[in-house]
């Protein structure tokens, strides 16, 4: 019986590694482009490592090295990215209707591996997911980020110093490119970054506040307006149309 459970978890895990390849293969430019991004911040190779292994998570890395090379200050980038993974109480919630009945610290483990991407492939998946499919999946996912954020800062290392400086006009690059295609899927999302923009952009010119707390206030700001805005004019078609 413990042979056959043994036998099965093996298969799950290697049936998750390979629902992850996809996303490993996905995650090796991004992270590529971190490392080399990190070395042009001045990032340490430790530190773009420990980045990578311990944050884990690809938007809020980049958020952190524009706000490193800005000079802001520790607090300012723990709330942002804070703010900016909000978003993961919602795939937790939602993911933990899907997956096996497990022990908690197994699943505090895995779930340190939920990424939008590992999301996706895990509530795609038919039927009730389990611990090892999900260990398997995310492993790999982990694996890849953390491996070629590695490569990609040795890789930047060995670029000429003036190649190297210019490397931080990718960030911002970077950013547009993970904006339009949400862009062209969502209006709402360009009434954000608008709003955003405009607020950050106040903030800066009156040099009232920090960069950081800025990219903070305008993030609350623009969210809470919008969504409310959004939420009043539904209201309002749903009793136009009841």
């Amino acid at each position: 019986m413990a042979t056959t459970t043994i036998e099965k978890g093996h298969t799950s895990f290697l049936q998750g590694i390979q629902g992850g390849a996809s996303i490993a293969i996905g995650y090796l430019p991004v992270a590529l482009t971190f490392g080399l991004l990190a070395k042009s911040t001045g990032l340490q190779l430790s530190e773009t490592l420990l980045m990578s292994l311990l944050v884990y998570a690809g938007a809020s890395q980049y958020i952190s090295l524009s706000l490193i090379a800005a000079g802001t200050g520790v607090i300012e980038i723990i709330f942002t990215t804070f703010i900016v993974n909000i978003r993961h109480f919602l795939m937790s919630a939602s993911l933990s209707e899907k997956v096996e009945e497990d022990a908690l610290w197994k699943k505090a483990v895995y779930s340190f591996g939920l990424t939008d991407e590992t999301f996706s492939v895990a509530s795609m998946k038919e039927g009730t997911v389990s611990t090892a499919y999900l260990c398997g999946l995310m492993f790999i996912s982990y694996a890849s980020w953390g491996i070629n954020s590695g490569i990609g800062f040795v890789l930047g290392a060995s670029l000429p110093t003036t190649v190297q400086e210019s490397m931080g006009i990718a960030l911002y690059a970077m950013f547009i490119g993970l904006l339009i295609p949400s862009l062209k899927k969502h209006r709402k999302v360009l009434y954000l970054a608008t709003l955003a923009a405009i607020v950050n952009s106040i903030c800066y010119a009156t040099q009232m506040i920090s960069t950081g707390w800025s990219i903070v206030i305008s993030t609350l700001i623009s969210a809470l307006v919008i969504e409310w805005i959004d939420t009043r004019l539904k209201n309002k078609e749903d009793l136009e149309n009841g």
